[in-house]
């Protein structure tokens, strides 16, 4: 007798007719591929179009050499794109629509018939991701060692990528698999309410990561060291000061041994929070313009955009996880992805692959709105930076930061509406400048 036949049966009500749910899964894929497809071509057009000269707003600050690599980088990144795109699509149809999930559920129930029902679900869980894993892996050793480097940006060597993938595989597995786990255990025995106890399970984990992301995981990946630079430091406490804003400390990041970007930014949850530069944004900004980077930073925590964007997020698992609720009961919701549903072993972990395929290509039309919002937040950090420091440098910042990572000047106007969860940079200069103009931030910005 096979070993799983100990799990009951699921009764499956039959209210939805399975091949309704398909076209309109198929529908969505389509419509959402072409979409991206004609958006990533106006934005390479565009782009290709302005190549020749620097926009007139940024004549004389940024060299023709810069903004053609911009231009360069920009259609390489696009080229790729459009083709990782077109491969992720048909991988998505292969999972569902043409059965890939469902041959290796069978694989698995075969080939591990002995693990009981919750060692079955573990294993297919962690033999689709040790399989998307290997089919994403020729795309990220191109864009590292080819596309990166092409432009100069790549620092890593083959041993670090090697190291950084075996240490995220050990990483997610010893955090992945416990709450996923939790998450199939309360599936299968909180009864018909399990979807909001594995929903506050999930929001309990992901406030858990918050917390020990920066002194526990981070670590395994990079150096974290103290800032050393006695003026710059100074001024950095002088500046969180005046915000209000406590951190755990203030620290430098090797970002170097892997790429020439540079960046900065706050991570940490309480008494956890610590402030980070990566050591190549230290190299290339002087301390006013760091000080202006980081006021604006300040600004997302002082206008409460970090506290909205997780009231966001656990209102927008709430919801997902009330409906996964409702459609992992559905035979229908398989059968319409191409999956047969186990009679004599548990679905939950069907149910959540099944949902991660079908979800993507619905919610990807709330792109337009989550991308202006993100950039409202923007430019509210923004004038927030204006009244704590200097608008001058934090656009001579900003400036400096679009040539090093090579971000071009001339996007598509509809791409950027659409993806951009920045303001472009011609948008973004000219209200920092008409900001910090004001006589409202001239009077209140400290000496």
């Amino acid at each position: 007798m096979h070993a799983l036949t100990a799990t009951p049966a699921v009764a499956f009500p039959h209210d939805l007719p399975p091949l309704a749910l398909s076209l309109a899964f198929a529908a969505a894929v389509a419509a959402s591929f072409l979409i991206k497809l004609w958006l990533s071509s106006r934005q390479m057009r565009h782009v290709a179009l302005h190549r020749a000269a620097v926009p007139a707003a940024f004549v004389g600050t940024v060299p023709l050499s810069a903004h053609q690599k911009a231009a360069d980088y920009t259609l390489a990144r696009g080229r790729i794109g459009t083709l990782h795109l077109a491969f992720d699509t048909l991988l998505l149809i292969g999972w569902t629509l043409l059965g890939g999930l469902d041959l290796l559920n069978r694989w698995t129930l075969s080939w591990l018939p002995d693990l009981g029902p919750m060692g079955y679900q573990i294993a297919l869980l962690t033999a689709f991701a040790l399989l998307s894993g290997l089919l994403d892996l020729p795309w990220s050793v191109y864009n590292t060692f080819r596309l990166e480097e092409r432009f100069g940006f790549n620092r890593t060597t083959v041993r670090l990528f090697i190291l950084d993938g075996l240490k995220g595989l050990a990483v997610g597995a010893a955090l992945g698999l416990p709450i996923a786990a939790l998450i199939l255990w309360l599936m299968g025995a909180a009864g018909s309410a399990w979807w909001l106890w594995a929903w506050g399970a999930w929001m309990g984990f992901n406030l858990l990561m918050l917390v020990i992301y920066p002194t526990v995981i981070a670590p395994l990946f990079n150096k974290f060291e103290p800032l050393n630079d006695v003026t710059l430091r100074e001024r950095v406490e002088a500046l969180m000061t005046r915000c209000g804003f406590a951190a755990k400390g203030l620290f430098v990041m090797d970002g170097s041994r892997r790429s020439a970007h540079g960046n900065a930014y706050f991570t940490g949850l309480g008494a956890s929070k610590r402030v980070v530069f990566f050591d190549t944004l230290l190299a290339r900004l002087n301390p006013a313009e760091v000080e202006a980077v980081l006021a604006h930073e300040l600004g997302h925590f002082k206008r409460r955009h970090v506290l909205q964007r997780m009231v966001l997020m656990f209102l927008l698992s709430l919801l997902g996880f009330a409906l996964l609720g409702w459609l992992s009961g559905q035979a229908s919701f398989y059968l319409s992805l191409g999956v047969r549903p186990n009679l004599d072993a548990p679905n939950d972990a069907l149910a959540l692959m099944l949902f991660m395929f079908a979800l993507p290509p619905f919610t990807y039309f709330l792109t337009p709105l989550m991308s202006y919002w993100s950039r409202k937040h923007e430019f509210e950090a923004d004038a927030y930076a204006c009244e704590q420091a200097s608008g001058q440098d934090l656009s001579a910042a900003l400036l400096k930061l679009h040539e090093d990572n090579a971000g071009t000047l001339t996007p598509d106007p509809l791409f950027a509406r659409v993806y951009y969860s920045h303001p472009p940079a011609s948008e973004r200069l000219a209200a920092i400048a008409q900001r910090a103009a004001s006589p409202q931030v001239l009077a209140g910005r400290p000496a």
